[in-house]
This record gives structure tokens, C-alpha cells and sequence, in this order.
């Protein structure tokens, strides 16, 4: 698996804002706008993508350090810990674990008249007083049953959704193991990390299919950023909107729309559109978060003119104790 810390060319001591920086810089040389003649700029962006979600959360960034996790963040070891060599008696059988007994604590009864057997019965409970295990019954006196077929091996999948696709709940195309497709509907509150279950299509058994498990990966978006159900936005404005006023087109994950601007309203003002956000288990929808930035005119010349001789007395940081 591709290093996450080699797919964004920093050093495993980096801080976080080297590693956005680095990120930042190889999504806007890879972005898939930017190179749509270019599959494998497309592919390497998706590379930098997961290795930057990977490392810019603490917690698997931390995983990954200790080895506990691949690039792909899965696990790198899934059987580490389950022990080996010991026996359903506490790792040591009769006589390797603490507290237990072992073969030779039994030697001293041999040829004294002690029926072993009575001493199994007493310790699991044997079923025939005397006669040892009847038929159907284990030696420690507990009904067998016949273990039920297996069923196959469930299959894990990953499924990439573009942001707004996620956020607009729109269906998506996965290919299986088996070559065929299906459309899933995203349920509602999808999120990062959010899995489904589809049933019966994992590896076939004796016993019936497992099932397939289903991961959502959700991408980043250029413009839009998530923030819980709200989505968020950033929209320059003219000085001319700032000052007078007026409508203006907003892009949403719905599509544009059109919003108002007020008179005299200053720049980091945040205006909400209801619904146009992603949606939550409950159905409904959060929104959309729009934080205005004034832009000044490339050229100043004609500005500096109508402004001159006049000077703004406003002390807009008096507050800020400065």
C-alpha cells in the first residue's frame, strides 16, 4: 500500500499545516478540471486525496504511525492479537495456564480406586453417572448439536461519492465482485465512513451468501466545505454590493440561486440558505452557510479618485482591545 506520507511529499514529522500545504498545492496541479485528457492526474488526485484524509485526522494518522493501519486505512494486521498455541482452557489446556491442573496432578490417583470419570463429571457436568458420555452427548455432558452449514464470506467494498452527489443524495452505480452492477440509494445522513449492507451478495457458502459491506468515502470538493449537515461557502462580492446593495447568484449543490444582498453590509457577514445542505437521518436537510468577501476592483485608480479627500473615521477594532 502507497504511503501516505510519500503521496504528499512531506516528512513523517510534519506538522498538520505542512501537510495541508502540501495537499493543497497537489490538488490544484491534479484536480480533474485541470486535466480531463489525463486519466492518471485524476487517479493520483484521488491518491492524494486519501492520503491527506488519512493524515490530517489525528486518530488514523496515529494508527497509521503505529502500523496498525495500510495506507487504505485498513486494518495491516486483522488477526494481530487473537493469541496462538493455547487451547480453550485460559491458553494453557490442563496444565499450561494459571489456575489450571495438569495430566500429571492426576498420577498419584492411578491404581487407588478413583474413577476418573467421576472426577470429569464434576467438573463439566458429565451426563451418565457412571457409564460415561450417552450417545449424542459430549464428554462433558453437554447435547452436540450439528453446526450449521457456513455461509460465505462477506465482501468489503469501497464506494467514492463526489461531494455533491453525496450531499444531493443522488443514486450510485457499484460494480461487485461478481461483475455485475447495482444502484444504491445513499441513505439519509451519509457520511464519511457510513457503510451498507447489501445482503447476500458476499462470497457464496453451504450455509448461503454473505453479505457485501459497503464504505463511503466522500471527496472534497474545491469550492464547497462541510461542516456537520450545513455546507459552506465563501462568495466575493464587489464594493459597489457591499455598499449599494443588490441580488446576486449563488451556486448551491442544488444549482444557483439567487440571493440579497443588503445595503452597507460588511465583508465576513455569513447569510444562510435553508436546505441546501446535506441531509440528516431524520430526513430533512441542513444548509448553506455563505460568508461574503468584499473584492476590491484590480484597478484602484478611478476608486482612490472618488475617495479622495474623505477618510472612513470608523474604528472598526475598538472592540478588539488594539
Amino acid at each position: 500500500m502507497a504511503d501516505p506520507y510519500s503521496t504528499l511529499g512531506v516528512a513523517r514529522n510534519a506538522d498538520e499545516k505542512a501537510i495541508k500545504s502540501a495537499y493543497r498545492k497537489l490538488a490544484k496541479e491534479l484536480h480533474p478540471d485541470k486535466n480531463k485528457d489525463n486519466p492518471k492526474a485524476s487517479e493520483r488526485f484521488s491518491d492524494v486525496t486519501r492520503a491527506y484524509d488519512l493524515l490530517s485526522d489525528k486518530n488514523t494518522r496515529a494508527q497509521f504511525d503505529r502500523g496498525e493501519i495500510d495506507g487504505e486505512g485498513n486494518p495491516a494486521n486483522p488477526f494481530a492479537g487473537m493469541g496462538g498455541g493455547g487451547s480453550g482452557f485460559g491458553g494453557g489446556g490442563f496444565g499450561g495456564g494459571q489456575g489450571g491442573f495438569r495430566a500429571e496432578d492426576l498420577q498419584g490417583f492411578a491404581g487407588e480406586g478413583v474413577d476418573l470419570g467421576d472426577i470429569f463429571d464434576g467438573l463439566f457436568g458429565g451426563g451418565n453417572a457412571r457409564g460415561g458420555p450417552g450417545r449424542g452427548q459430549s464428554p462433558f455432558g453437554r447435547q452436540q448439536r450439528a453446526a450449521p452449514p457456513p455461509k460465505g464470506a462477506d465482501i468489503a467494498y469501497r464506494l467514492r461519492v463526489p461531494f455533491i452527489e453525496a450531499a444531493t443524495r443522488k443514486d450510485q452505480r457499484i460494480t461487485l465482485a461478481d461483475g455485475k452492477t447495482i444502484d444504491l440509494k445513499l441513505p439519509a445522513g451519509t457520511e464519511n465512513g457510513t457503510q451498507m449492507r447489501l445482503k447476500g451478495k458476499g462470497e457464496r457458502g453451504s450455509g448461503g451468501a454473505g453479505d457485501g459491506i459497503v464504505t463511503i468515502e466522500i471527496d472534497r470538493h474545491t469550492l464547497y466545505r462541510r461542516e456537520g449537515d450545513d455546507v459552506r461557502f465563501d462568495l466575493p462580492i464587489t464594493l459597489d454590493e457591499a455598499v449599494n446593495g443588490g441580488k446576486v447568484r449563488v451556486p448551491t449543490v442544488d444549482g444557483a440561486v439567487m440571493m440579497t444582498i443588503k445595503p452597507g453590509t460588511s465583508g465576513g457577514t455569513v447569510l444562510r440558505l435553508k436546505g441546501k445542505g446535506f441531509s440528516k437521518k431524520s430526513g430533512t436537510r441542513g444548509d448553506q452557510l455563505v460568508t461574503l468577501e468584499i473584492q476590491l476592483p484590480d484597478d484602484l485608480t478611478e476608486l482612490a479618485k472618488r475617495l479622495e479627500g474623505w477618510k472612513d473615521e470608523a474604528d472598526p477594532r475598538s472592540k478588539l482591545g488594539v
